[in-house]
């Protein structure tokens, strides 16, 4: 058989890392391969060898049957090949239309920019994918899920023979993966190759025929996907069992109010949300895209401001108005883009890690013990298990899923009561997952108050003691956490538009 994209013995080096150790992988037309591993286990870099973004340090890549040396992404895509990255690399400043189209536009006389051909060219794109999305829209000005539908928009238009997705549903609800499967399905009918990376393993099982694992930057098997369970594949990831039982959630309901949230207001975006946060409570927020969740985590924490409403912390009023003065009163904010908002990608672990706590490191001279950084950034490395070679390691260079833990790392040395998580698994494989629920679980324990936001109603009824669902801006519905709760009650208060139901306080 003729692969469409055959790949042996790849090999890749960065400075004190050997990142892939002799992998192979092979994709053939109409099929959906899945790439599977942990948080720096190889996926993005060999993909990024396969797209050209990286060169390969040794092995052989084929294309079609012919050995191929890919010199950058624009030799990948004149073979076909396309990719849609974890990370956006969309620029915000410019319209959807322009993202999706860039090096591609349409001109008038003298080079001047068609807008009007711009903008009806992205119209069908997204038409043919179902999005509604103003091809007119700065890109700056949408949420992270139209940015990621966007991402894939900007793919497809150069109709690729081979497709990698690197996570591609980690900012979308279920309406919009379900969207996804289908265009999918049109792709693989068509004869497209597509290369799936992904940690839901239910995606997995839905559309892959195969699955390939790596761990720590080697090759592990290739497998059928209907003939392995899950089970299997998980311990091929991870190189143990992974046991993911559901905890008792403990009552926290008359325990100490740590937050409480009265009328919240910001134009549409949040419409009269009142709620209140107990010390030792994990409140879950669910709703689909647009609800209004992210929006109240940004006001709470200063980040964006409000029309109207009243916050206490510890039972006292605070005016907060920017994020320094959320983080004075005892609250910190892992944000769902910790790409922009969490992290100096640039700098170091160390750096990032110690961050918003600088002042624990300074003495009366204003320098820096960078040794005393030095041994809390080592230790929050170890306590979140970080994959770096040090502490001095730059940000940019690890797996989205160890960044996720470096944002979370910051907070902790912070020491805030109150800790709002934003999709705090987004794009963290299943072993990485179950760690950072059982630290979440912790702090609860501690008598830390959190706020956890996620997409996937799994992990907010696994978690959360309380379920506050939001819809249209406004808080429809409180439920209890846990057995007590079905996926169905919550997508009924997610849907709900009416405004008779919005519980005030508890």
């Amino acid at each position: 058989m003729t692969y469409l994209v055959e790949m042996k013995g790849i090999e890749k080096h960065f400075p004190g890392v050997h990142a892939l150790k002799s992998v192979q992988f092979d994709l053939m037309p109409g099929e959906v391969h899945a790439l599977m591993g942990e948080n720096g286990a190889g996926k993005s870099t060999l993909m990024k060898i396969m797209s050209g973004i990286y060169a390969r340090d040794g092995g052989e890549m084929r294309v079609d049957g012919t050995t191929v040396y890919l010199d950058g992404p624009r030799a990948a895509q004149d073979l076909g090949i396309g990719i849609i990255h974890q990370e956006l690399s969309l620029m915000n400043d410019l319209t959807a239309a322009q993202n999706v189209l860039i090096g591609r536009e349409p001109r008038l006389r003298f080079g001047r920019l068609d807008e009007a051909e711009l903008n009806r060219q992205t119209t069908e794109i997204f038409d043919a994918l179902k999005l509604n999305i103003d091809p007119r829209a700065s890109v700056g000005s949408l949420t992270i899920a139209r940015q990621q539908l966007i991402e894939i928009a900007k793919a497809l238009s150069y109709r690729p023979r081979v497709l990698i997705m690197d996570e591609p549903t980690a900012a979308l609800n279920d309406a919009e993966i379900a969207e996804l499967f289908a265009v999918i399905a049109r792709l693989r009918a068509d004869g497209v190759g597509i290369v799936y990376i992904s940690h839901k393993m239910d995606e997995i099982k839905r559309i892959a025929d195969r699955v390939t694992v790596m761990r720590d930057g080697a090759y592990i098997d290739t497998l059928d996907v209907a003939e392995t369970p899950l089970s299997t594949i998980i311990t091929l990831m991870v190189g143990r069992e992974v046991t993911q039982s559901t905890p008792e959630i403990p009552d926290t309901s008359q325990a100490p109010v740590a937050l409480q949230v009265r009328g919240l207001t910001r134009g549409r975006d949040v419409r009269n949300v009142s709620f209140a946060l107990r010390r030792g409570e994990i409140l879950g927020f669910a709703g689909l895209m647009g609800a209004g969740r992210t929006e109240v985590a940004r006001i709470i924490f200063g980040a964006d401001p409000r029309d109207a409403g009243e916050i206490d912390v510890g039972g006292a009023p605070v005016d907060i108005r920017t994020p320094n003065d959320a983080v004075r009163v005892g609250i910190g904010y892992l944000s769902e883009d910790r790409k922009h908002f969490g992290l100096a990608t640039d700098m170091t672990v160390r750096a990032n890690i110690a961050m918003a706590s600088l002042e624990r490191f300074t003495g009366s001279t204003g320098v820096l013990d960078e040794a005393a950084m030095k041994r809390v950034a080592q230790d929050h490395i170890a306590q979140l298990g970080i994959r770096t070679p040090s502490d001095m390691q730059a940000v940019r260079l690890l797996s989205g899923g160890n960044q996720q833990k470096v944002v979370m790392a910051k907070w902790l040395l912070r020491d805030c009561d109150i800790l709002i998580f934003d999709e705090p698994t987004r794009g963290i494989d299943v072993g990485a997952k179950a760690e950072i629920y059982r630290l979440l679980q912790d702090l609860a324990a501690q008598g830390r108050a959190i706020i956890v936001i996620s997409s996937e109603l799994p992990e907010v009824m696994r978690l959360s003691h309380r379920i506050a669902v939001m819809c249209e801006g406004r808080l429809t519905g409180i439920l209890p956490g846990g057995p007590a709760t079905t996926q169905e009650q919550i997508m009924e208060l997610a849907t709900r538009r009416d405004t008779a139901l919005a519980p005030a306080g508890d």
